[in-house]
């Protein structure tokens, strides 16, 4: 676990913890003025249960992540996990931890128009009676142009593919091959800034700075 001190909930009497150690997300929520009192990734199974839809299993694990930490925690917090899944129609596509992987998602992208679901999931601890549960999620759709096997290549060869789901990232090289965009960026990101922050808005306690 790594942390960093910030003042947003403290007259909430709790404190603030990022289900997840991804530096997007870090970085997004710093992008509003919240710094996570703590960082803490939730180690569960995230296989997809047998023919799961790509909406509800990105629910599942967004609120099982925060579930997961929220009970780590003995004293007062409140908890953010989200999780992202890119869907070809009915289809999950992987996180990309080889290249092989990463040039199926893109080939089977390329040229098509493809979904960005990203479930975002707040629990407090059980020892915070202040808070609550809350969920939401936000789908984008995004169209790539066709890649030709040169462009794939050198999307591969840059190296922005690695853990990513469906072998890209929008904030490196593939941006330039999005021909449509429809929704919410940060959502495709990681984690959706403007429904993250109602959600905390909704808590008892300035969590917005």
């Amino acid at each position: 676990m790594t942390g960093t001190t910030a003042p947003s909930g403290a007259d909430a009497g709790a404190r603030l913890v990022l289900a997840s150690a991804s530096p997007r997300r870090i970085e997004l929520l710093r992008q509003i003025g919240i710094v996570p009192d703590q960082v803490c990734p939730a180690d569960i199974d995230e296989t997809p249960r047998r023919e799961e839809l790509p909406r509800p299993y990105a629910q599942r694990l967004a609120a099982r992540k925060a579930e997961h930490v929220a009970a780590m925690h003995d004293e007062p917090a409140l908890v953010i996990a989200a999780d992202t899944v890119v869907a070809l129609g009915r289809r999950i596509l992987p996180k990309a931890e080889d290249v092989q992987t990463a040039r199926k998602c893109l080939t089977l992208l390329s040229g098509r128009r493809h979904t960005v679901y990203t479930a975002v999931s707040i629990r407090p601890s059980a020892t915070w009676k202040d808070g609550r549960a809350s969920n939401r999620l936000v789908a984008s759709t995004i169209t790539f142009s066709r890649l030709t096997p040169m462009q794939i290549d050198a999307l591969l060869e840059a190296g922005d593919w690695n853990g990513k789901a469906g072998g890209y990232a929008i904030q490196g090289h593939a941006a330039a091959f999005v021909r449509f965009l429809s929704g919410s960026y940060t959502g495709i990101v990681g984690l959706p800034l403007f429904e993250t922050a109602q959600m905390l808005r909704g808590q008892k306690g300035n969590w917005l700075r």
